[in-house]
Order: C-alpha cells, then structure tokens, then sequence
C-alpha cells in the first residue's frame, strides 16, 4: 500500500502538472472566494486594533486550514487522497499564470505599446505605473516575477511537503490575506500587521530556498551567490529581498530602486551590479522562474 507521504508527493507532481497545463480554474477559482469571504469578514471584524487583525488572521487562516483538515481526513482510500491533493495544488499555485504575466508584459514593451504594458502591470503587482518607461516597467515586472516565485510556487509545495492539503490551503489563505491587509497603509498599519508578520514567517524558509535554486540553476553561482548575501538586506522585505537579489545576480541585471504605491514612494535600495533589465531580460527572468519551480518541486516530493 502507498503511504501517505508518498501520496502527497504524487499529489503535488500532479497539481503541479495541471498547473503547467491549464493554469488558474477559469470560473470559480477557490482563491478568489476565499478573497471574497475574507473581504466580508474584514468589513464585520475591522478596528484599528492589533488584537482585532489577529484574530481576523486566525479565523481566516484556521477556517482554511481547518477546511483542508477535513477534506484531507475524508479521501480516506488512496486514490481519493490522491485526487484531492492534485485538486488543492492546482488550485493554489500559480506558476503559468505568472509566467504569462510576464510573457505579456515583455510582448507589449517589445511592441512599444507602453500604455497597455502600464496597464497590464497591474496583474503583477501594486506599483504606480503612470509615468514608467520601458526599463522601469521591464523592472517592475522582473521583480514581481522573482518574488512571487516564492510566493505562488515555492511556498505552497514547501507547505504541501509539510502538512499536505491543510498545508497547501493554509499558506494560500495567508498569503491572500496579506495581500488584502498586510500592506501598511492608514486602515491596515494595525489591522494587518500579523497577517503581515504571519506570511514573513511562512516564508523564510521558501524564499531562501528559491533564492538558493536561482544561484545554482541561473548560469552564474558565484556571482549570484555575492549579490545575494551583499544585498538582500537592502530590500525592506525580508523574503522578497533574497529572492530578487538572486534573480538580479542570475540575471546579470539591476533591481531595485524608488517605487510608488499608492502615492508613497520608497527606495528599496540596489540590488545586483548589472544594467536595466530590458524585455529580453524579463523572458529570461521567466525561464528562470519555471526553473526554481521545478527545483521546488523536486524539493517537495523527495523530502
């Protein structure tokens, strides 16, 4: 009889697997309701109180894990098992779609179409694209293809090796809210403030664990690996710092720099010795992105 280890891993490898194939569910993504849910629960429960985001965190987050206790418990025979791992991968990786995302992203700054690339950054992260030119938006994308990396891949298998589907559903629920409420801003400095430090502790050990596949797959170790250990600690986040550092040594390119959000500007420091990236340089970033993954994957079935 297969253990349950090894179900799990097989699960991963197949969710993984339709992930690569299919990408997001089309209509009804379990994320995307889980959003919802969470966003209705926020409206009830928000107060300008540290205790009060805590519990918010732990009701959301608890409800999914609980949520992946019970299914988990109810695939009883293998091959159930099986099957609702697979389900519970795919459904909270998102490799493809972020390799999309910068596949479109580098398609449009190629053409010189620069207002729909503005546009389209959007669907990678937060950041003011109004005035960024095609360097500064071929940087924008390259360091949200690096982070989330970690965050849409790395992390999920990490937790799925782990704790199997509560795992996998747990870190995806955590990761959504801080997203939602983890970001400082006047309504979620207080509010968000243990989502935020909840998903920091979730992924240190997968945010290295992708900076340390892009130093040894990206072409360039010895150079990644002094870019990394220099300058991580420049970048205000403590996972996504390790992770775009070691794209940028890999990549032989420059992140980093002034960035506004939402009005605030911020310099998050220099990381890498290289020039500007440049479209070319965001494609690579995305095979190298699929490469980490893989690593990734390798990681959580042979633990």
């Amino acid at each position: 009889m297969v253990d349950a280890r090894s179900l799990t891993a097989l699960g991963l490898a197949a969710g993984y697997a339709l992930d690569t194939a299919l990408g997001d569910p089309r209509r009804g993504h379990p994320v995307a309701a889980f959003g919802r849910a969470a966003g209705a629960l926020e409206r009830r429960m928000w107060a300008d109180s540290r205790p009060r985001g805590a519990a918010y965190a732990a009701a959301c987050v608890g409800a999914a894990v609980g949520l992946g206790a019970v299914a988990q418990a109810a695939a009883r025979k293998p091959f159930a098992r099986f099957v609702v791992t697979a389900l519970a991968t795919w459904a909270v990786l998102g490799g493809r779609g972020l390799a999309r995302e910068g596949e479109v992203m580098a398609e449009f700054l190629e053409a010189d179409d620069l207002p729909a690339a503005r546009r389209r950054l959007a669907h990678l992260c937060g950041r003011d694209a109004t005035k960024l030119d095609t360097k500064e938006l071929a940087r924008a994308a390259t360091e949200s293809i690096a982070e989330n990396t970690s965050d849409a891949v790395v992390a999920p298998l990490v937790w799925g090796a782990i704790a199997g589907v509560p795992g996998l559903l747990g870190y995806r629920a955590l990761n959504t809210l801080d997203a939602m409420v983890g970001h400082r801003s006047a309504r979620y400095e207080r509010f968000g403030w243990a989502a935020a430090r909840a998903d920091d502790l979730a992924n240190l050990v997968p945010a290295r664990l992708a900076a340390l596949a892009a130093t040894l797959l990206g072409g360039h170790p010895g150079r990644t690996w002094r870019v990394w250990r220099r300058d991580a600690a420049k970048h205000p986040s403590p996972n996504a710092g390790p992770v775009e550092a070691a794209f940028a040594g890999a990549l032989d390119i420059r992140l980093g720099g002034v960035n506004t959000y939402g009005g605030v500007t911020e310099d998050r420091g220099t990381l890498g010795d290289g020039r500007t990236p440049e479209p070319a340089d965001l494609r690579r970033s995305v095979r190298l992105s699929k490469l980490v993954g893989l690593a990734a994957l390798a990681v959580a079935v042979t633990r």
